[in-house]
């Protein structure tokens, strides 16, 4: 073995009323496609309104890249390096969605030829599509109630992350940042292991952490979860370890992104 992140955001915002945008994204919030220089393809977002009335959404690009601690950074398009956010474009960038009806955004990705620039692995972007509050400065339906209120109203973005992989390119790679026993509430036991895309690849591996007990003998294997990483990206594995009974361990950190990449990592744990 060698060594070595869907997505839906809620904010809140204060305005008069507390009517929410009751949108819904059909299907995957990832789209991954493998592309050659020079080549073009096309996407497709299906946007659902889930009540008895119109709807209104409106869709933009940022990047998107996120950190282990829990971090997520939703920058200008373009301003990441691995961005694809300027080859994309779409349509429409604003919706009026029918009672019960559904709507699609569609998009395009040019792959673009530069043989000054060579590029490699996968590059990434993110379609926001944000409902719009009835009655707000951006929205043209009329508020349900005329009466202006001071409150809290809720507005639901969804994020759907447009990925292309250069055809033939890159190589995977994890880098182990950090791994440490945690106690949690309720006598929870978890192995907390941070784990970051070393690679210019995206990949969404199994994880999981293997014990063995002082004999050698195999105690079990305890799975994580499959995140989506991209290049430059960490994520924090939370894997339970609740059920094993007091010993000293040797765990085997193990991350699968299928065929011959997979990398592992031992370390020593007690409890």
């Amino acid at each position: 073995m060698k060594k070595s992140p869907l997505f839906v955001l809620f904010f809140f915002l204060l305005f008069s009323g507390r009517i929410s945008a009751q949108i819904s994204v059909i299907g995957e919030l990832s789209q991954d496609k493998e592309s050659k220089p020079g080549e073009k393809y096309q996407g497709m977002i299906v946007v659902k309104n889930d009540t008895n009335e119109p709807q209104e959404a409106k869709v933009y690009q940022t990047d998107y890249t996120f950190h282990f601690s829990g971090t997520n950074n939703y920058g200008e398009p373009g301003s990441n390096t691995r961005s694809n956010a300027r080859w994309v474009t779409f349509s429409p960038s604003f919706l009026t969605i029918p009672p019960q009806g559904m709507m699609a955004v569609n998009f395009v990705v040019n792959t673009p030829s530069d043989p000054q620039k060579k590029m490699v692995g996968t590059y990434w972007s993110m379609l926001m599509i944000e409902g719009i509050p009835k009655g707000s400065a951006e929205s043209s339906l009329p508020p349900k109630d005329n009466k202006a209120q001071m409150g809290i109203m809720q507005t639901i973005r969804y994020g759907v992350q447009v990925a292309t992989r250069i055809a033939g390119t890159g190589t995977r790679n994890v880098k182990f940042l950090d791994v440490k026993l945690v106690s949690q509430e309720k006598q929870k036991r978890v192995l907390q292991v941070d784990i970051e895309n070393s690679g210019d690849i995206g990949m969404r591996p199994e994880t999981y952490v293997e014990l063995f007990d002082e004999k050698g003998m195999t105690k079990g294997k305890f799975p994580g979860t499959k995140f989506r990483m991209y290049p430059g990206t960490s994520v924090r594995q939370v894997i339970d370890l609740s059920g094993v009974p007091p010993g000293t361990y040797k765990a085997m950190v193990v991350v699968d992104a299928g065929g011959d990449d997979v990398f592992g990592a031992q370390y020593t744990v007690k409890f």
